[in-house]
């Protein structure tokens, strides 16, 4: 019998539910300053990209 990985699965989970609370903030933001077509760059996203750009680890 297979042992599922459910504390990896969470945590990905978790993941994905704050990057989509921090583009939801992100957008309300941009709209909230009347330029949502104007691309900005927060300190945060110059900071870290390559952290968008990262996959998961391979497991083998």
């Amino acid at each position: 019998m297979t042992r599922n990985n459910f504390t990896y699965e969470k945590r990905q989970r978790e993941l994905e539910k704050k990057r989509k609370a921090e583009e939801k903030a992100r957008r309300k933001l941009e709209a909230k300053r009347g330029a949502p077509g104007e691309p900005t760059t927060t300190e945060e996203e110059t900071a870290m990209p390559e952290e968008k750009d990262a996959t998961p680890p391979q497991l083998s």
